[in-house]
């Protein structure tokens, strides 16, 4: 498994909030300026699927993020399978003055696992500067 970090200043209900709502998730789930979400839905219950839809601005790709919710422990953990059969665990760490998140997940054969964990570790950047900006 790959693991990225980050520790952000904030509550963790308003950490738990911005991750998991639609609305929130369409404003920081990419690696670079260049990228953006278009449509993010998200049904945060055991068996219940997600899908992001990831694109680059100027349109020359874009693909499907989607999987299905295993294990949820509100405010503290989310787990969940890829469409691709990968598994993803998310631990949400509250500390005294600021909360620890660590993403952990199955790599794929296309891309390096340098790459990948840039790329991840990208994506959980942007949620930081999202949830401290807002």
């Amino acid at each position: 498994m790959i693991t990225v970090s980050t520790k952000i200043n904030s509550n963790i209900e308003k950490i738990w909030n911005y991750w998991t709502s639609p609305i929130h998730i369409a404003n920081w789930t990419f690696a670079s300026s260049d990228w953006h979400v278009p449509f993010a839905e998200n049904d945060l219950q055991i068996n219940g699927k997600f899908k992001t839809r990831m694109e680059a601005k100027d349109g020359s790709f874009g693909f499907d993020f989607e999987g299905i919710y295993s294990n949820i422990i509100e405010n503290q953990l989310i787990e969940y399978h890829i469409i691709d059969s990968r598994k993803v665990s998310i631990q949400f760490i509250q500390n005294q003055d600021f909360v620890e998140i660590i993403e952990s997940f199955d790599p794929e054969n296309e891309n390096t696992l340098e790459l990948q964990q840039q790329g991840w570790q990208s994506i959980l950047d942007n949620f930081k500067n999202y949830v401290e900006e807002n």
